[in-house]
Order: structure tokens, then sequence, then C-alpha cells
């Protein structure tokens, strides 16, 4: 008789992995062959993918730049003036026109600054859950919190849902926001690569009450900094019984088929038809208890409701060939319908104003794309072949890496396409606020030259022609927002530098931007100068436990006729009459990383305490956020 018996073995992985060089807590590991016994997979397999399927990895170090992020938008807010609450809208202070389009939009361009457009979706593709959360104080009586998790149920399907809410009373009567951002996200890949597939869905709400600014009256109380007044919530505004809503929902399909999928070590060859489907369906919706009369008359006497709507459906048909000596080449043809408007048709004296624009439009589009030894080019096209609007885009693009440490690109792009909608028609209890134009089409000439060197810095120079312009402002004799289409020419010249530099544990990161409006100057506003600069101290504690960086963030841009902000159509309006600007914004920030966390404590805009008078303003009538100590954190962790 015999008898044996062996031990169970530990399961023992055998992968190849990437060399891990970011800070994340996790152990470096080389590109060899290595057995590991329970191990979690490197962060380099955390793959995030945009809409237009660059794959980046997940980041979990702490920088500096993502303190620039760690913002309501959960992006680098430079080029934006914020309102005093969390929430609200912002004003630009540096433009950016390298967006290309072929069909109108909504409108109330002031609340889509948290509405997140199909581009703004991302897709992940991950070996185990990730979880991430994200927290920051607000101003009176609520909080931020953005929550995300995402799985790969298999190596084919990965599936996500996030939430990003915000709730804020605000320092100034009637200033609450509510905002709510869900987002679902999934992508599946057949095991031979050949089908894949993604979608969305997103549901967004996004309420603000409005005042319509502080009483002229009350303007110098804050100035002087009136110790009466100290207290935001005795200022008087000009009314307290508003409030303007975006809510929208938006389904999106992509879905594509690999023909031909050849690939060995020296070449490849593909040819993919894909499809794509998207439904959105939002409304914009103002009301007001009793009107106000710098709004001028009103039809209604009480409870003013103006509410607009818009459903698009949209899809797309294409076929991308690529190839290692060719390129990549891409022809689509797409199809939208559109109806955008009101419920009832308005009928004056000497008008009629419809209640509808409704239409059909069909466009064609074309792309190539090729690297040859450091080169790049990539240019595409695309214009509407039939249906209500005309439109059409030209973009070209070249790259050229010089080294390792040296990037050149230059861009030209010219677009032509109809102005949003509410420019064209909007409807309104208030009889100043409404309108139906016929507008010509906006026209957009744009060069750009950029450079990027690390030993250097980072600069670009970018000049825009801009004809039929269109914007909303108001005349002398009227204190109501009328839209506008200036017959002349807008050019516009920007200049933009950035630079890190590093000493020891010190670190200066600054960035400058450079505007001069050439021509157009009284319908385009942007202040000449706009700089920031961060001046800060990095390093390790506790056996590398805890990694901290400290010190202080300035912003400053020049003085400017500051674009005014009107809440009935949550637009922006061109001003010609008040300077804002030539104030500095400092914040002290004490940042820290503990293992996945990231930990942010910041004293905004601190130097408030120490001036005679209160010059800073997010819009007319409408002030900057006092000083303020607001803290959160961001943390990452993995199953």
């Amino acid at each position: 008789m015999l008898f044996s018996q062996d031990r169970d073995q530990p399961f023992i992985q055998q992968q190849n992995f990437p060399t891990n060089t970011g800070n994340d807590d996790r152990p470096a590991m080389g590109d060899t062959n290595v057995n590991f016994e329970g191990e979690k997979p490197p962060i380099s397999e955390y793959k995030i993918i945009s809409h237009e399927r660059d794959t980046t990895i997940l980041d979990t170090t702490l920088t500096i730049f993502k303190d620039y992020k760690y913002n309501y938008l959960r992006e680098d807010d430079y080029h934006l003036m914020p309102f005093a609450n969390v929430g609200q809208t912002y004003n630009t202070l540096a433009y950016d026109f390298s967006e290309l389009r072929l069909k109108p939009r909504m409108g109330a361009r002031a609340r889509h600054f948290n509405f997140m457009e199909i581009e703004d979706i991302n897709y992940f593709h991950v070996p185990t859950p990730l979880t991430e959360l994200y927290f920051k104080t607000t101003f009176e009586q609520g909080q931020q919190l953005d929550a995300f998790f995402t799985i790969n149920t298999s190596e084919q399907f990965n599936f996500s849902i996030a939430y990003k809410g915000v709730r804020s009373l605000g320092n100034y009567q009637n200033t609450l926001a509510s905002t709510g951002n869900f987002r679902f996200t999934t992508n599946y890949k057949t095991k031979n690569n050949r089908y894949n597939l993604r979608a969305h869905i997103v549901f967004q709400d996004l309420l603000n009450q409005e005042n319509g600014g502080l009483k002229p009256d009350f303007i110098p109380f804050f100035i002087n900094n009136t110790d009466d007044f100290k207290d935001r919530g005795r200022l008087e505004v000009n009314f307290e019984d508003a409030e303007n809503i975006l809510k929208g929902k938006r389904f999106h399909l992509e879905q594509e088929y690999a023909l031909i999928n050849y690939k060995d070590s020296l070449s490849y060859t593909s040819l993919k038809l894909g499809n794509i489907i998207s439904f959105e369906d939002k409304f914009y919706r103002f009301e007001q208890e009793n009107p106000f009369d710098e709004f001028g008359p009103s039809y209604a006497f009480q409870n003013l409701k103006d509410r607009v709507t818009l459903e698009e459906f949209y899809t797309q048909g294409y076929a991308n060939f690529s190839n290692n000596l060719l390129g990549n080449l891409r022809v689509s043809i797409g199809y939208t319908d559109f109806n955008y408007g009101y419920n009832s048709v308005l009928i004056l004296e000497n008008e009629r104003i419809t209640n509808r624009l409704k239409g059909t439009v069909v466009d064609a589009g074309a792309s190539y794309q090729k690297q040859y030894r450091g080169f790049e080019l990539y240019g595409k096209a695309a214009l509407n072949i039939s249906g209500t609007y005309d439109g059409n885009y030209i973009l070209g693009s070249a790259s050229f890496e010089l080294d390792d440490d040296n990037k050149a690109k230059a861009t030209v792009h010219i677009n032509s396409v109809a102005p949003d909608f509410h420019f064209q028609l909007y409807q309104s209890d208030y009889v100043n606020y409404n309108w139906q134009n016929s507008l010509k089409n906006i026209k957009t000439q744009h060069l750009q030259f950029e450079v990027f060197s690390k030993k250097f810095l980072d600069a670009s120079v970018s000049f825009t022609g801009i004809q039929d312009y269109t914007y909303f402002s108001r005349t002398e004799t009227d204190t109501t927002t009328t839209p506008f289409q200036y017959n002349e020419t807008v050019n516009y010249l920007k200049l933009e530098a950035k630079r890190q530099f590093d000493y020891g544990n010190f670190s200066l990161n600054a960035q400058v931007t450079y505007q001069n409006i050439l021509e157009g100057q009284d319908v385009f506003k942007a202040p000449e100068l706009l700089g920031r600069a961060s001046l800060y101290y990095s390093n390790s504690f506790f056996r590398n436990a805890l990694y901290l960086q400290t010190g202080i963030t300035g912003k400053y841009f020049t003085s400017y006729e500051m674009n005014g902000y009107d809440p009935v159509l949550a637009e922006f309006y061109v001003q010609n009459n008040q300077e804002f600007g030539d104030f500095p914004m400092l914040d002290l920030f004490v940042n820290a990383k503990i293992s996945q966390t990231r930990i942010y404590i910041k004293w905004e805009h601190f130097n408030s305490l120490f001036g005679s008078q209160n010059n800073y303003f997010s819009a007319p009538g409408h002030p900057f956020r006092d000083a303020k100590v607001r803290f959160g954190l961001v943390w990452n962790f993995f199953m």
C-alpha cells in the first residue's frame, strides 16, 4: 500500500510587464520576464480612451498641473474667470478657435461650460475594478462630488458609471447652484478584434438661481469694503426670484467592423467600416416670478417662463483604410435631423415670429493622416452637401519632431457655419427678447504655429480672422440684450508661452498670454495680457510615505471692457462702458499624496483681505470671490 500527498502551490503568473515610470506607489517593473506572486497589474494597464481613440494611462501622480485641474470643471481654467459661486458660469479671458463645426448649436452658451459633449466622454480598459472619488468644499451649505467606477468583466467588455454633483448656496443672495452630470459608458471588442463597439448615455441638469448682479447703489459698498457689508448676503441684488436651467440627455453608439485586418512584424493593412448613431434631447428654461424693469416691458405680470428645446438625431457611415506605407484615410457621410424651438407662434402687429426651426442636413467628409521619419501630416475636410444649412471646413496640420526634446507644429483651418440658434430665433415673456433673424454664415480663418521644447519652453502664436461675426450687445438707449452681426472683419492675434523651472526641491511654473484685437475692437473683447505663475516646494517625507507640495499661485489680467452677463439668455454680451481687471488673485496651497490619495488645501484669493478697495469683478455687477479656505481630495483605489 502506498500513500502520497503534495502541498498546493500558489498561483504564479508569468508576464512581460512594461516599465513603470510614474510616481504611483507601485514597484518599478523591468521589461524582462519576472515572476510576481500576488502582484497587482502595473498602472500602465489602466487605459483611458478618448473620443478620438487616443489612449492615455491613468495618472495617480501629484503635480502642479493636477492642482490646476482641481476645480468644478476638472479642467485647467487658466483662460476663464469664475463667478463668485461654484457651479455658476465663467467669463472668457482668452479665446480658442480650434473647434470645427458644420451645424449651429443651441445657444445659452454660458450654461454649457459644464455640459459634457460627445468629445468630453472617455472610455476605459482596466485589468481590475477602478474607482475614483473627487470631493471639494464649496461656498456655504454644499459640496462637490464626482464618483466614478469602471470594470472589465472580461478582456473584451468594459463599462463605467459616474456621477458629478454640485450644490452650493453661495455668499450672495439668490446664487444657489445645483448641477448633476450622470454618465454611463461601455465598450466591447471581439477576441479577434474585428468588431468594436462603444456607447455612452449621459443625463445632465444644470440649475442656477439668478440675481442680475448687485444693485448699482450697493456696488460702492462692495468696492469700498464697508464694514456693514462684509457679510455679502447683506448686499442687495437686482432681483431674487429668477433661475435658469439647462437639462439634457444623450444616447450615443459607435460600431466598427474590420473587413481586412492584416498585420505582421513589418507591415499592416486594414479596412474598417463603421457607423455612428447619436440622439440628443435638451432644453433651456428661464423663470422669474416678477418682471425686472431693466429687461423692458413684459407680456406677463407674474410667473414669466421662457422654454426652448432642441432635439437632434445624427447618424454617420464611414470607411477607414490604414496602411503602413500609404497612411490612414477615412471617408464618411452623415445625416442630421434637428428640431429647435417653442410651443407657439408669436404674432405681432408688423411681424410674425415662428415657433420652430426644423430641418435636415447631409454632410460628407474625409481625413488623412501619415507619419514618416519624424513628420506627421494630418488633414480633414467636410461640407454640407444638402439640407437646411450650408457649412464647410478644411483643416491641415504638419508637425515635425526635431529630436526627443523638441517638436514643432503648424495648423491652418477655414470654417463656415451658421450662427447658434439663439441668434436666429428666440421667444420670451419679455417683449424685447423676441426675434427671428436671417443671418449669414460665420466665416473663420485660423492659422497657428506651436513649438514644444522640454529644455526651453512651449510657445504658440495664432492669428484668427472672422467675417460676419455674431455677438450679443446692448445699445446706449436700450438695456435689453440684442443679437447683432458684424459687417466687417474681426482680426485676433494671440501669443502664448509657458515654462517650468526646477531648482532642487523648488519649482516655478509660469504661463503668459498676449492678445491683440487688430480689427473689430468694438465687438470683440479680451485683455491684452493674461498670466499665471506658481512658486512651490516639493519633497517626500516619512520614508516616502508622504509626498508634499506647497506654495503660492498668482493670476492676473490687464483691465479691459469685460463682457456682461445676461441671465435671461444665459449669454454674455459686449459692453463698452466699464473696464474691469488689473487685480491679482493669489492662492496659498498645500497638496499632499498618501498612497493613491491626493489631498488639496487652498486659501483662495487671500490677498483680498489686505486691500483697501475691492476692485475684483467677474462681470459688470458680479463680484469675484472673497478669501476662502477650501479643501478636498481625489482618491483612486483598485481591487
